[in-house]
């Protein structure tokens, strides 16, 4: 008695099969490269952001005896200080910052504003004692530059303590 085969087209099926797998896998390869990019542009604005605070940090500690001059505010029409005791140094830092902050759209940061907060006296009972000055650095932006779909708000905010010495 002669056998039938009754296996016509499994290998077709097989091969359908396989081709479905790899192009699940494949279009998973692609999504996970969109994200990484995603988050490749988000990591690059956030080191944009933190080196911006940090230089006004750094500028700030080489000037401490003149910690006061350095209450500064990007979104206000002046900026920096202007009365008419502002150290030329600190006067210095503060246009060379405001530069800084608006150049940086052309690195990536859209909307970018600063604010240097300084209070006029130390805060605290042991700041008061050994003239400690709290000194907050705020960098604002828009994050995903060109994207206004995905815009959204960002800031690092850098805090420190300096003593004028």
């Amino acid at each position: 008695m002669p056998r039938i085969n009754h296996q016509a087209g499994f290998t077709l099926i097989e091969g359908m099969l396989a081709a479905a797998i790899l192009a699940v896998g494949v279009l998973a390869l692609a999504a996970m490269q969109g994200i990484a990019l995603t988050r490749n542009v988000d990591s690059t604005e956030l080191t944009r952001a933190t080196n911006l605070a940090a230089e006004m940090i750094e500028r700030i500690q080489y000037n401490r005896k003149n910690i006061a001059q350095y209450g500064i505010d990007t979104s206000n029409a002046t900026p920096c200080p202007q009365n008419a005791g502002t150290q030329a140094m600190a006067k210095g830092d503060c246009d060379q910052w405001v530069a800084l902050l608006s150049n940086s759209q052309a690195s990536g940061l859209v909307n970018v504003r600063g604010v240097i907060t300084v209070p006029a006296t130390p805060v605290g009972t042991l700041a008061t004692l050994l003239n400690q000055y709290p000194v907050t650095a705020t960098v604002s932006w828009t994050g995903k530059a060109g994207d206004t779909k995905a815009a959204r708000p960002k800031q690092v905010v850098l805090t420190t303590t300096i003593s004028p010495e």
